[in-house]
């Protein structure tokens, strides 16, 4: 008993024995109740033909012979019955097996791989043939074990990436104390000044990644009202324009003439803004342009950020909202960003309602990052 409840195939194997075991007693108590009033009935018939042949009804002994042949084919009868049954049974048996193990090997071969799955070899994949319901089964289970490889890379990147991230900064601060101890170093302002920058980038780097995990995680609560975009362009105009002045790089704005409302949260769609914009200007060149164009697209907000920097090659496009990722490798986290910046716009743009895309005609060729916003 403990077998049957432990293995679906003895479930399904029993399951269709027992559908022909059911199906055979009926046969027996169908024919058992129904074959003698049958055989009464095609009995007067044949009596009834023979007196009108002029035979008459017959004698005793022809009753008798008929009553004797009667049970003679019951004893017939009941012989082919259990002859019937048993080659039932047989060819049940085997049928049922054959069954049981087509449909048993699928679900069998997908608790190997879940088993290998959870010892982390994510990798693991399941055939599929088919369109019936375990068909479907194993392609949804092949989509989840492909998902969760991607988490498991995604996770493993991130580990990598941030431990590269942070050694950077604590390198340096490292490196100030111990000149400071050892002597080698100064105990002067620019000293203390290069130590408190790195710890000052270094905060900056966790509050990134802090903002990234809410963001990731759709941990965060949007204040959505109707806002002007003109205005949401000017005030992140203002406060970013002095770093623009500081590198020499232009920062030109071409507004709408009529206002156009969004519903966004203000502070979110300042940070989405922000975000770009200096990205813009960390891979724009000194006496460059960043031109940002908004005009309204049927019942969107689109946001176009140009600028005259070093661009994307194709190749890497899809990979720009990438976290921690760069185009040029060789930057550092001190003159390329923490690589966070564009992968926090793309989730805010996106929990408003919004899309958001690069493109690049190449290297050398500028960039343009664009976003919409759904208007109010």
């Amino acid at each position: 008993m403990n077998y049957f409840r432990s293995h679906l195939t003895a479930k399904l194997l029993a399951s269709y024995l027992l559908v022909v075991l059911i199906g055979m007693a009926a046969i027996w108590v169908t024919t058992r109740f129904t074959t003698p009033a049958a055989f009464q009935r095609h009995l007067r018939f044949m009596e009834e033909r023979m007196a009108g042949q002029g035979m008459g009804p017959g004698h005793g002994g022809q009753s008798g012979m008929m009553a004797d042949f009667y049970q003679n084919f019951q004893a017939s009868f009941n012989e082919s019955l259990v002859i019937a049954f048993v080659a039932a049974s047989l060819v049940g048996l085997i049928t049922s097996y054959w069954l049981s193990r087509s449909i048993i090997a699928p679900v069998q071969s997908m608790k190997n791989a879940s088993q290998r799955i959870a010892q982390g070899h994510y990798d693991e994949r399941v055939s599929s043939r088919g369109t019936d319901e375990l068909s479907q089964l194993a392609a949804s289970f092949n989509q989840m074990a492909e998902q969760l490889e991607q988490v498991e890379t995604m996770r493993r990147r991130l580990i990598g990436d941030v431990a590269h991230e942070l050694r950077t900064p604590l390198t340096a601060i490292k490196g100030s104390t111990e000149g400071l101890m050892d002597g080698v170093l100064p105990a002067n302002d620019e000293t203390y000044q290069q130590i408190h920058n790195e710890a000052e980038r270094l905060n900056k780097l966790v509050n990134d990644l802090q903002e990234l995990s809410r963001v990731e995680s759709k941990a965060i609560s949007l204040d959505i009202h109707p806002l002007d975009v003109s205005s949401l362009m000017q005030t992140t105009q203002k406060r970013m324009q002095f770093q623009f002045d500081e590198k020499r790089v232009a920062l030109n704005l071409s507004l709408p003439h009529a206002p156009i409302l969004v519903l966004a949260d203000e502070d979110r769609v300042l940070q989405i803004l922000t975000n770009l914009l200096g990205n813009a200007l960390q891979y724009t060149p000194e006496n460059g342009t960043v031109t940002v164009t908004i005009e309204r697209e049927k019942l969107f907000a689109k946001f176009t950020i140009r600028d005259t920097g070093i661009g994307i090659p194709a190749e890497f496009l899809t990979h720009i909202f990438d976290r921690f990722y760069r185009v040029d490798k060789s930057r550092s986290r001190a003159h390329g960003g923490s690589g966070i910046g564009l992968t926090i716009a793309k989730h805010l743009v996106e929990a408003h309602g919004g899309k958001i895309w690069a493109e690049s005609e190449g290297e050398n060729k500028g960039s343009v990052f664009i976003f919409t916003l759904p208007v109010g």
